[in-house]
């Protein structure tokens, strides 16, 4: 059986997440919206939750690349969708990998989270899903408009206000919303002003069809070893948020090549048993929610030490934008943004040479480009909190 080490897994893993000092060195032709699909593909999605912060992560891993390319990628060329991914949670994937990534959302056991199974009844659920096909064919809907047209095309029980939402109610309709984005049928619009709308993912893939279950499952289940192996079962599980039991079965229905990193036993698809042989090398921040940060483990291996009292908030990672030194976490950082200026804040947990402190600014300068900015560094406490 092949023995790794800590050092082989996270080189590999930066590599594969273009975050390795030698990706950062290839500079390439100039960018454009396949470039960064490719990138976000590889990385199995990049979270969404704060739009500026999935612009970070995807900008960040292509030389060159700045927010308003994103945006293109995702809004004019539609290289990229804005919809859920794993564990119901918002994501930027690639377009091409719709399929995929639908059919297996759609296979995988229903999140316990969603009120849809108390709320709507399967053929109500049905029911919510063809109005929503059809009303958004052609459009782009902010909630209120979907809620006329799913009324209009069901009934007044779609409308009613009965669906927990902070201190509000949300329409009875809205808790189909996960069961109509695993099936492919609605993702997210461009924001008109401050009020989001959705659409239908087949406007981004012509000819959208959900690739069959078990053929989807299998291959995102070759991805995230790609991109976050080895691993276990217990890690998939937490990664989509499904039972451990379940995600045992699975590995165990594919062709896998277990592997020990140090003492612990873990899979890479079969037959990538390519490591680099060099050490783990350079300095990245990354933003909230980042996909390295969030989808690799062991937790104690990539947040050691300080870090995981630091950047962790409860044990869960994302929360903070952390400060990656040689792969493994190494502190926090905070930017806020005054028109066209952006004061980077970064506590680093260990002094920093010289070499360092160079690194850390150039990061600071390309979150800048990034950003379309004038960034400044300051090297201190970080105040802010966790994000929610």
């Amino acid at each position: 059986m092949i023995r790794l080490s800590w050092a082989q897994v996270c080189a590999r893993r930066l590599e594969r997440h273009a975050l390795s000092t030698s990706a950062r060195a290839q500079a390439g032709p100039e960018p454009d919206s396949a470039a960064l699909a490719a990138v976000v593909s590889a990385m199995c999605g990049a979270h969404a939750q704060v739009a500026s912060a999935a612009e970070l992560s995807v900008g960040l891993r292509v030389p060159g690349a700045t927010r308003s390319l994103v945006r293109r990628a995702l809004w004019t060329d539609r290289a990229l969708v804005k919809t859920r991914g794993a564990r119901g949670t918002v994501h930027l994937l690639a377009a091409q990998d719709l399929p995929m990534w639908t059919g297996a959302l759609s296979a995988m056991p229903v999140p316990p989270y969603e009120q849809g199974r108390d709320l709507l009844t399967p053929q109500q659920t049905d029911q919510v899903l063809a109005a929503l096909a059809d009303a958004l064919a052609d459009a782009e809907l902010s909630t209120a408009e979907l809620t006329e047209q799913v009324v209009a095309r069901t009934g007044g029980w779609a409308g009613e206000r009965v669906m927990d939402a902070f201190q509000d109610k949300w329409p009875r309709w809205i808790a189909a919303m996960g069961a109509a984005t695993r099936a492919g049928v609605i993702c997210f619009g461009p924001d008109r002003g401050r009020a989001t709308t959705y659409t239908s993912p087949a406007r981004w893939l012509p000819g959208f069809t959900p690739t069959t279950g078990p053929k989807a499952l299998a291959e995102v289940v070759r991805r995230y070893l790609y991109a976050y192996g080895p691993a276990t079962p217990a890690q998939l599980a937490r990664w989509l948020s499904v039972p451990a039991p379940w995600a045992t079965k699975l590995f165990e229905s594919l062709d896998l090549t277990p592997v020990t990193v140090g003492d612990t036993r873990a899979w890479v698809a079969a037959g990538d048993t390519d490591f680099p042989a060099g050490r783990p090398s350079g300095l990245r921040l990354l933003p909230y929610f980042d996909a390295y940060a969030v989808g690799c483990h062991p937790r104690d291996q990539l947040f050691p030490g300080r870090a995981a009292d630091r950047a962790l908030a409860r044990g869960q990672a994302g929360n903070y934008p952390v400060l990656l030194v040689d792969g493994t976490v190494a502190g926090v950082w905070h930017h806020r943004r005054s028109g066209r200026r952006i004061h980077v804040t970064v506590e680093p947990l260990r002094a920093l040479g010289a070499a360092r402190r160079r690194a850390l600014q150039e990061q600071v300068e390309r979150v800048g480009e990034v950003l379309e900015g004038v960034p400044s560094l300051t090297v201190g406490t970080v105040a802010v909190g966790p994000h929610a």
